[in-house]
């Protein structure tokens, strides 16, 4: 057991990685799932129904295929997606429908045009409106990491898509990166909803998101317990002896919590930014980075070096996610910095409810702010990295750059999708019960999207089955001397393996087993 155990370690330990465009090929697989899903839905209505195993064949298989046996040659199978989406891109889409009374929103009339996001409705209730795309993301995104923490197990899965040793770009690192990320997303929505928040006292919300915390502490302590317990095999220099992601996902809320003050007065993707830069000063210029390579584990402050000082750069990622979050979620890209003045402005100018975060989504004002945040994400990352290779190991700035790139440049393609094949517009019309002719109505026509029924379940329970996918695979090491699998046996494991997760996922898709 014990030489499995070390042979097994030196088999995940030592990686270099591949390159940027390789692993953006190989997500680039999710968008062409999706393409062909998508042309499926508004080009055959028998398609319109929610069927599992279509979905799965569709949306599942070519995630696994992708980091497997099609690894090398990613773009392939992007062809053989996209071919069959191009075929029925020549059929007309069909018609779902015209909008239903309940979908039209009532709106005053405003002397200057302005539209109902500017504009004081006589009441509304403080929601957002859904974002598939966003869903879609998501889900994708962790469906994507469930399937490579068993699949780097195998040889099946390339050395290059694991996580590097400490330089390096992969797969499995920007998957750490963007599970951080998409956490920083969703938590600008109670932001956007009452940008009040932002100001109320630190010490109630802290209990509050410190009481949502615990159990994901209790569960990273858990995990410590079971992998020294079972001597199960662990890469060291991924976050330490006793560290872990949960304990570090876990913090991110209550540190985003203290920057409430600061999030107030400053752009919050500049703030994330200068995080990051902090924490590349204390590497380059404080010591950190050698302490980080070459200190013993010689006390549990050092044996943890990896979890403990890589934490501010994964934070300057969650906020860079917020950051986000405040561009896609609101109405308008500008939703966030028009609440920012206001309530900067004071009581005397402030008024909640000039800006209705529930108004219809002005999707290319969105498009076109994510497009110039992903040039300049990319071109930062291009600078950086000709004096500071990528270490996800320490989360230095140019990993940060990498996961905000990434991320930005592909929720603006799944949010493109979405607009190319289920388009909308709005349109505003005179009431015709209202006698006077002020009050108008904003209709949106065309057809309405929604996430993949497969996406939505996954979503609607991404971290039971997060947790599921680690007992799964965690079990699956332990009966299985995985390294010495052939590919078809491999292959065999990891569909089964997959279709249980997603039919978890499908049955509990009326429920959300665990609100966080």
């Amino acid at each position: 057991m014990d030489d499995y155990k070390a042979s097994k370690e030196a088999f995940v330990s030592g990686m270099t990685g591949s390159t940027v465009f390789h692993v953006n090929m190989i997500s680039g697989v999710a968008l062409s799932s999706i393409a062909l899903h998508s042309a499926l839905r508004s080009r055959v209505p028998a398609f319109g129904s929610a069927y599992f195993l279509a979905e799965f064949v569709i949306l599942a298989m070519p995630l696994l295929l992708s980091m497997t046996l099609f690894a090398e040659a990613p773009g392939a199978l992007s062809l053989l997606l996209l071919v069959p989406m191009l075929v029925l891109l020549l059929l007309p889409p069909f018609e779902r429908g015209t909008p239903l009374p309940a979908e039209s929103r009532d709106e005053p009339a405003s002397p200057n045009g302005r539209s109902r996001a500017e504009t004081p409705p006589q009441h509304f209730s403080q929601s957002l409106r859904p974002l598939p795309a966003l869903t879609t993301y998501r889900a994708h995104m962790m469906l994507m990491t469930i399937l490579s923490i068993l699949a780097v197990d195998f040889p099946v899965f390339p050395r290059v898509l694991a996580k590097c040793e400490t330089y390096g770009v992969s797969l499995m690192d920007i998957g750490v990166g963007s599970f951080v990320f998409s956490q920083g997303v969703v938590s600008a929505i109670p932001i956007i909803k009452d940008i009040s928040y932002l100001q109320a006292p630190i010490v109630p919300k802290l209990k509050s998101v410190s009481r949502k915390m615990i159990p994901i502490i209790v569960l990273g302590i858990l995990r410590v317990v079971l992998v020294k317990g079972t001597e199960y095999p662990e890469h060291v220099t991924e976050y330490g002896v006793h560290w872990n992601f949960f304990l570090t996902l876990s913090l991110l809320p209550i540190i985003e919590i203290l920057l409430h003050p600061i999030i107030l007065h400053i752009p919050v993707a500049l703030l994330g930014l200068w995080i990051g830069v902090l924490h590349q000063f204390a590497l380059s210029s404080g010591g950190m980075k050698d302490f980080l390579l070459n200190a013993p584990r010689s006390n549990i402050i050092f044996a943890n070096k990896e979890g403990l000082l890589s934490l501010l750069g994964y934070v300057s990622i969650h906020i860079l996610g917020l950051s986000l979050g405040t561009v896609i979620l609101p109405p308008s890209p500008s939703f966030f910095r028009k609440q920012q003045r206001q309530l900067l402005d004071g009581p005397s100018s402030y008024r909640p409810s000039k800006l209705d975060p529930s108004a219809p989504r002005q999707n290319a004002k969105i498009v076109i702010e994510l497009l110039s945040y992903s040039v300049v994400w990319w071109m930062l990352l291009a600078f950086v990295r000709l004096g500071l290779e990528v270490s996800r190991r320490m989360a230095n700035i140019s990993y940060v750059l990498w996961v905000a790139a990434y991320n930005t440049s592909f929720i603006l393609g799944y949010i493109s999708l979405d607009m190319v094949f289920f388009p909308t517009r709005t349109s505003k019309i005179r009431d015709p019960t209202d006698p006077a002719g002020k009050r108008l109505l904003i209709e949106e026509k065309g057809t309405k999207s929604s996430a993949p029924a497969l996406l939505e379940a996954i979503n609607k329970n991404a971290f039971i089955l997060f947790l599921l996918s680690n007992v799964a695979t965690g079990l699956i090491n332990l009966n299985i001397q995985t390294m010495f699998v052939g590919n078809m046996k491999a292959m065999g494991l990891l569909c089964a393996y997959s279709m249980g997760m997603c039919v978890f996922a499908w049955l509990c898709r009326r429920k959300r087993l665990w609100k966080m």
